[in-house]
């Protein structure tokens, strides 16, 4: 099977899975609305952690993606993240592959990830576990147009599960709360694109 091939059967797993047909609720456009970010962890029946959530920011999606494909500025949105690394690829071309590292805290220890994306600019990144310490990790992030283009609602979902000896609920709380701060540290640099001209 070429490259090619397996990034297109990947890209029709995902597109099938009803996992990435999640969409915000009317209780999670409130919180939206009112300027925050929105998110959920849930269990899943394998011990993943199903991640659902949103935020809209005041700046085009071509800025919000900027910002978020740039593994030069993803320290600044991702407060444990120590490094990242394009190992294969160009996100330019459709796809690459990344290693990165993440510090842990008193309770969790520190992840070694390396995750394979697909690129579909300005809209759509879908991502999958190529390595590191996740034994599953299977998600997208999607950016939606707000206000005429003026404004994006950004959109993540992942399944994931770290092999690391953590009970399962213990890393579900880490994750509610760390993934409306990633989200909200997003916007910010969005928006400090968006004041330098970005």
């Amino acid at each position: 099977m070429t490259g090619k091939t397996l990034a297109l059967a990947l890209a029709a797993c995902l597109a099938a899975s009803p996992l990435l047909a999640w969409a915000p609720t009317p209780d999670t456009q409130r919180t939206l609305n009112s300027g925050h970010a929105w998110a959920e962890v849930l269990p899943s029946a394998d011990g993943a952690a199903l991640i659902r959530a949103a935020v809209d920011i005041a700046a085009p999606p071509s800025t919000v993606w900027t910002v978020m494909t740039d593994c030069r500025l993803a320290g600044r949105f991702i407060a444990d993240l120590a490094s990242c690394t394009v190992l294969q690829g160009d996100q330019r071309k459709g796809w690459d592959v990344r290693d990165q590292f993440s510090h842990g805290n008193m309770f969790l220890p520190d992840i070694h990830n390396v995750v394979r994306s697909e690129y579909q600019p300005y809209s759509l990144i879908r991502f999958q576990k190529a390595g590191g310490d996740l034994a599953i990790e299977d998600g997208e992030w999607r950016l939606e147009s707000l206000n005429g283009g003026a404004g994006t609602r950004v959109i993540y979902i992942n399944r994931v599960k770290a092999n690391i000896l953590v009970p399962a609920v213990m890393v579900r709380a880490n994750l509610r709360g760390s993934t409306p701060k990633v989200l909200m540290a997003l916007r910010r640099e969005s928006l400090a694109a968006v004041a330098r001209g970005g």
